[in-house]
């Protein structure tokens, strides 16, 4: 009898140290779990790839409501696509290539972007300015952007005709020029399919309505697509 109870007590101790590992092991695993969970949690998206516009007063939306101009309407396609991108318009109604060119290291060190399009030169011939010291403006905007890992999309402009020939050809020409050189795709002309429509410019005739704004962004869309990844289905 007595030797009977203690292999009772013997295998109930066995069982209960047995369960006791398994709880354990159970809580262990538990823990380690919420423990992981609670780190993938808090884990950090990753950043989205960010599309710069450095641009004048036709990209700033220049007598047109918020949110209605191409670069708008490009962050919507962005989305209706599901490409994962963000856009920052930093275009300044007025601003030239020198300005550009001044503004990009700070644009470059604070977005950090994966594509700049480049849409500046207009108001250069308007003001003037040698050609010399446009085409070597772009140069460079666009050398800083390739220097920061950012693909370059080049906007082309034509100036009008009163310029004369001579300087109307070799403005229009510095964008094809510097396209082949620094190997960037290039928008041969961003109003065209309107320029001759003077009922898409606003009264000034210089910048586009609200309803030449889809036109612009398929002038432009496709030299960018081609550089975009796609992002996967949610």
């Amino acid at each position: 009898m007595v030797k009977r109870r203690l292999k009772v007590r013997a295998m109930t101790t066995r069982a209960t140290a047995s369960t006791t590992a398994c709880g354990c092991a159970v809580v262990a695993a538990s823990l380690f779990s919420v423990s992981f969970t609670a780190r993938a949690a808090n884990a950090p998206e990753p950043a989205r790839p960010v599309i710069v516009v450095l641009g004048d007063s036709i990209s700033a939306e220049y007598g047109l409501p918020r949110d209605t101009g191409w670069v708008a309407l490009m962050r919507q396609r962005l989305a209706d696509e599901r490409i994962d991108y963000s856009v920052a318009n930093a275009s300044i109604s007025g601003d030239t290539t020198s300005g550009g060119r001044a503004r990009m290291p700070a644009l470059m060190q604070r977005l950090k972007p994966s594509i700049v399009i480049v849409e500046l030169g207009a108001n250069d011939a308007l003001r003037g300015v040698p050609l010399s010291t446009t085409e070597d403006n772009l140069r460079t905007i666009i050398e800083q952007a390739q220097q920061g890992h950012a693909k370059v999309v080049l906007v082309g402009m034509y100036v009008p005709p009163n310029y004369g020939p001579d300087y109307t050809q070799k403005f229009h020409g510095l964008y094809g020029e510097l396209s082949r050189q620094l190997r960037v795709p290039l928008v041969p002309f961003l109003l065209a399919g309107i320029a001759d429509k003077p009922d898409m410019f606003q009264a000034d005739q210089i910048h586009p309505t609200q309803q030449a704004q889809p036109v612009l962004l398929n002038n432009v869309w496709p030299a960018v697509k081609p550089l975009l990844r796609t992002s996967s289905p949610h």
